[in-house]
C-alpha cells in the first residue's frame, strides 16, 4: 500500500489529536474515502476508536520497540487505501533519552520515515499571536520532517481566530482548520486513558458529531491535498514474532482487550488461528487449542466477576496440565493467586502463579521494557530479546515464582516487574509479565 499519508499530532497529549483523528476518519469515510489508520506509539485503546471510525483495522508503528522492517511491512502491507491517517503520541518529538530498535519513540521518527506531513493540533485558548512562535517552531525544528499545517483548537471568538491567522500567515503556516471552544468534543477517560470503545456510550453518535464537527471546520480538500509519503524499501529484515501456537485461544472482553493488532495479525499471517473467549462470560479456553493467550485489559474493575467465573477458572487448570499458558498484564494478574481492588478488597484469581497484586496501593508503572528471557516462552527460546511496554497501576504484593527474565526499562535500568513462570505436572506451563509484547529485539539494539 503506497497511499498518500498524514501524521496527526501535537505539542503535547491533551490537545485534541484523538478528537480530530476520529471526526477526520469519520468526515473522510463519509465522503466515500477509503482511510487506512495507524497509531503511533505503545497504545491499545486508540485502535479501538480507530476501526470504529475508518471500518479499518489500526496498527501501532513505535521506532523504539520496532525495527524499520517492521514497520514497513505494517504500513506497506495493508489493504489498498485513499489516505492514511496516522495519530501520534505525546508530543511530536517526545520519546525516550536512549534510542532503541530505530529510534527513541517519537511520531516526528514515523512521519520522517514514512514521508507523512504533519498536521498539528495547537491549543491556543490563552494566547493569540504567540501561538504561531509554536507553531514554527514545530515546523522547523527537523528539517527532513514534512510539514503540511496547523488545526488550531479551543479557539474563543472570531476576532482570537483573526489574530491567530495573522500570526500565522506572518510565521507561514498553513491554517488547515479552526475547532471553536463551544460545541467542542471531549472523550470519556478512565486511569489509562480513553475508556474503551466498545464500553463508549452512544459510540457512533460521538463519531457522528465528532465527524459533522471537523467537516464543518476543517478545510478537508486542502487536507487530503497536504497528504504525501515516502516508501520504505520491500527488502528491509524483519522477523516477526513467531505465533505462540497455531491454535490459539485469545481471552477477548471487557477484562482482556489490551492486545496489539499487530501482534494478532503476524500470528495469523504465519498461519495461526485464533480462537475467542471469554472469561468474563465464564468460558473456557478451546479444548482444540494448543496455546492459551490472556491479553491485558481492566481486570480490577470485574475483578468479582472473575472470582466467581468458575468454568473459566477450572478450564484453565485442566488446560494448563498439558499446554501452556501465558499472560501479559492484567491477564497477568488474572493468572495470579489474588487481586486486591481499590476499595481493599481481595478477590481470588486462577491461582496458576502465585502473583498477588493490588489496586488498593496505587503506583503507576509506565516505560518501554526490554526483556532478555530466561526460559522458554510458547513459540520462543530463552535467551530471546523481547521488546515490550507496561503501563498499570497494580503493586506487587508478592511474585514468588521463578522469574520468566530479566527485564530493563528503557534507560537500561533494571526493573522489579520480571514475569513469572510456573511448570506444570503434565507438560504445561504458566507464565506472565507486567509488559505488552511488541516485537523481537537483537542484541545490537536492532532489529533481527
Amino acid at each position: 500500500m503506497t497511499a498518500p499519508g498524514l501524521m496527526i499530532s501535537a505539542p503535547s497529549s491533551g490537545t485534541g489529536k484523538t478528537m480530530l483523528m476520529l471526526g477526520l476518519l469519520t468526515a473522510l469515510r463519509a465522503r466515500g474515502l477509503v482511510v487506512q489508520p495507524f497509531k503511533s506509539g505503545p497504545d491499545y485503546i486508540d485502535p479501538a476508536f480507530h476501526l470504529a471510525a475508518s471500518g479499518r483495522a489500526s496498527f501501532n508503528l513505535d521506532t523504539w520497540a520496532m525495527g524499520a522492517g517492521q514497520i514497513a511491512a505494517h504500513t506497506g502491507g495493508q489493504e489498498p487505501a485513499d489516505l492514511v491517517l496516522a495519530e501520534g503520541s505525546m508530543g511530536l518529538f517526545d520519546g525516550v533519552a536512549r534510542p532503541g530498535a530505530c529510534g527513541i519513540g517519537s511520531s516526528a521518527e514515523i512521519a520522517v520515515m514514512a514521508g507523512w506531513p504533519v498536521v498539528l493540533v495547537l491549543d491556543v485558548s490563552g494566547q493569540a499571536q504567540s501561538a504561531a512562535a509554536t507553531a514554527r517552531g514545530f515546523a522547523t525544528l527537523r528539517p527532513d520532517l514534512p510539514f503540511a499545517g496547523v488545526v488550531l483548537n479551543r479557539v474563543a471568538s472570531p476576532r482570537h481566530e483573526a489574530l491567530i491567522r495573522e500570526g500565522m500567515a506572518q510565521a507561514g503556516i498553513r491554517v488547515l482548520g479552526v475547532l471553536p471552544r463551544q460545541g467542542n468534543i471531549e472523550l470519556p477517560e478512565r486511569h489509562l486513558g480513553l475508556v474503551q470503545a466498545e464500553e463508549t456510550p452512544h459510540l457512533q453518535q460521538l463519531l457522528t458529531h465528532a465527524g459533522d464537527f471537523i467537516a464543518t471546520h476543517c478545510d478537508l480538500d486542502a487536507i487530503i491535498a497536504a497528504a504525501a509519503s515516502r516508501p520504505l524499501p520491500d527488502a528491509l529484515p524483519h522477523q516477526p514474532v513467531p505465533p505462540p501456537g497455531m491454535r490459539i485461544a485469545l481471552a477477548r472482553d471487557a477484562a482482556f482487550s489490551f492486545a496489539y493488532p499487530h501482534l494478532i495479525a503476524e500470528w495469523r499471517r504465519q498461519g495461526a488461528t485464533i480462537l475467542p473467549f471469554s472469561p468474563l462470560a465464564d468460558q473456557a479456553p478451546d479444548d482444540s487449542a494448543d496455546c492459551c493467550w490472556l491479553p491485558g485489559g481492566y481486570p480490577e474493575l470485574h475483578a468479582g466477576r472473575l472470582a466467581a467465573a468458575s468454568r473459566f477458572r477450572d478450564g484453565l487448570r485442566r488446560f494448563v496440565r498439558t499446554r501452556p499458558v501465558h499472560g501479559e498484564c492484567g491477564g497477568y494478574m488474572a493468572l495470579g493467586a489474588g487481586l486486591v481492588d481499590a476499595d481493599g478488597t481481595r478477590h481470588q484469581m486462577a491461582g496458576l502463579l502465585g502473583l498477588e497484586t493490588s489496586y488498593h496501593k496505587r503506583r503507576m508503572h509506565l516505560g518501554y521494557r526490554l526483556a532478555r528471557l530466561g526460559a522458554d516462552l510458547p513459540g520462543l527460546p530463552a535467551g530471546s530479546l523481547l521488546r515490550g511496554h507496561e503501563f498499570h497501576y497494580a503493586t506487587i504484593l508478592s511474585q514468588p515464582d521463578q522469574p520468566l527474565a530479566r527485564v530493563e526499562d528503557a534507560n537500561g535500568a533494571e526493573v522489579p516487574e520480571t514475569g513469572s513462570i510456573r511448570d506444570g505436572k503434565g507438560g504445561g506451563r504458566v507464565s506472565g509479565t507486567f509488559f505488552h509484547l511488541i516485537a523481537r529485539g537483537s542484541d545490537d539494539g536492532g532489529q533481527p
